[in-house]
């Protein structure tokens, strides 16, 4: 059904070169290259351009690859509901990196296994490129925390969690109920990078209480939220943390978790959906899921 130039298409924009995406597609060079060809020509604009022996993505070149990833979207979309005849036989889930490390891979595990024949492919990334591939139809549902206003999107929510101060058992924070903002003042801070919602909820907090984070010490800016939770515990530092992120570590006395003074830095964690979703009978399923897992993570 759809063009195979627009396989192509986004086998050069993901590869990042022709050869590369020839590799994938099993074809050759060339036939690549014809077919990026054809569509500029078919669509009168250039879609990639080479400088400095790089391939750059040019701004017409952008609009026709997001189309190209909907159309893609929309067909894997349909050939899975003629399949499914009422049924679903896969899913596709998106996960926030804070998501990844909470009892959410482990409560679609345990979804999967209750329901025989549904096999779940996860794919991890940045809240904001989770939203553009559920738009694309590349993921069926997304787990994110907190919600936008978008009409062509429904939210169900999966849990309630609040970010927390996460210190090594041996830090002198380790032992209190609470700490100060000028406490955190004084001490080495490691964050999440600038674009994740963990960080801007931060920073919220932060401003209504008229503070930058200018005046606290950031020593090191890290994407894995395993990593940040490793040195840590390591003591190199302090982090701002969502608490259910932590709750291997809490058990296992790995971290200490305490709240700040004067921010209550409480969020949603949704489960985000299309809403032409065929299945929704298959959401309550997963967040009973969910909460009979959080459970067991609380009783261990």
């Amino acid at each position: 059904m759809v063009d195979q130039k627009l396989y192509s298409l986004l086998q050069v924009y993901e590869c990042g070169s022709f050869i590369g995406a020839a590799g994938k597609l099993s074809v050759t060079q060339p036939a690549v290259s014809q077919h990026i060809k054809a569509l500029e020509s078919e669509l009168g604009v250039k879609i990639f351009d080479r400088s400095g022996g790089k391939l750059y993505v040019t701004r017409p070149g952008k609009q026709v690859i997001r189309a190209a990833q909907k159309m893609v979207g929309l067909e894997n979309a349909l050939i899975q509901d003629l399949k499914s005849t009422g049924s679903v036989d896969h899913l596709t889930v998106g996960v926030t990196h804070t998501a990844e490390s909470n009892p959410i891979a482990q409560a679609l595990a345990a979804f999967s296994l209750r329901n025989d024949g549904i096999r779940i492919k996860i794919i991890t990334d940045a809240i904001s490129n989770l939203y553009k591939q559920l738009k694309t139809y590349e993921l069926d549902l997304a787990i994110v925390e907190g919600r936008i206003r978008d009409p062509s999107l429904k939210f169900m929510m999966l849990d309630t969690d609040y970010l927390v101060l996460a210190v090594s058992p041996e830090h002198p924070f380790s032992g209190r109920s609470m700490v100060t903002l000028e406490d955190l003042k004084k001490e080495k801070l490691i964050l999440r990078l600038p674009n994740s919602g963990t960080r801007n909820l931060f920073i919220a907090h932060l401003e209504s209480n008229n503070i930058s984070i200018n005046d606290f010490n950031v020593i090191l800016e890290v994407d894995n939220v395993a990593t940040i939770k490793d040195l840590v515990r390591r003591d190199f530092g302090v982090s701002i943390l969502p608490r259910s992120a932590c709750l291997d570590e809490i058990r296992r006395n790995k971290l200490s978790v305490l709240p700040i003074e004067n921010l209550s830095m409480v969020r949603e964690m949704n489960i985000v959906y299309h809403n032409d979703f065929l299945h929704k009978e298959m959401l309550s399923d997963i967040v009973k899921a969910y909460n009979e897992t959080a459970g067991e993570y609380l009783r261990r």
